[in-house]
């Protein structure tokens, strides 16, 4: 029988990811999200972006949406930013996150390499979007789960 997904984190290392969404998106109106796969068939940038619409990361009023997709079992990463950050951010931004992340995921320590890539995202998102008074949290902050 497959492993449950939803217990690849333990329950502190998941209060402790949600918190840095939580965090990153106190001083933005961007939105982080963290999905959580086994299985990736194909093209990982592909398989993010169906989730990516799936969670309608895509409908953000400022398309400043950025996904953590997590293939588990596959050894797959991908972190995918919607149009509005990634036309803000420099070209090779999304590769430095991702080379923080794989660099803490090569020490099998999952979870503080999501928190980095976390922080650094949510730091653009300041940057590029940052916080206004009517702001309000578009998509929920808990890590969304496929168990396929």
């Amino acid at each position: 029988m497959a492993k449950d997904i939803r217990n690849f984190f333990s329950a502190d290392e998941q209060a402790r990811i949600v918190a840095a969404i939580k965090e990153a998106e106190k001083a933005t109106s961007g939105e982080i999200r963290l999905h959580l796969t086994n299985h990736c068939k194909g093209d990982v940038l592909d398989c993010a972006a169906f989730i990516f619409e799936k969670l309608k990361m895509h409908e953000t009023e400022l398309r400043n949406g950025v996904l953590f997709y997590l293939a588990v079992k596959d050894h797959k990463f991908a972190i995918l930013g919607d149009a509005g950050i990634n036309a803000a951010v420099p070209d090779n931004f999304w590769d430095e996150v991702k080379e923080t992340v794989l660099s803490e995921f090569k020490k099998e320590h999952f979870a503080e390499g999501l928190i980095k890539g976390i922080q650094m995202a949510g730091e653009k998102l300041k940057e590029y979007f940052p916080y206004q008074s009517d702001d309000v949290n578009e998509l929920p902050d808990d890590i969304s789960f496929s168990n396929n």
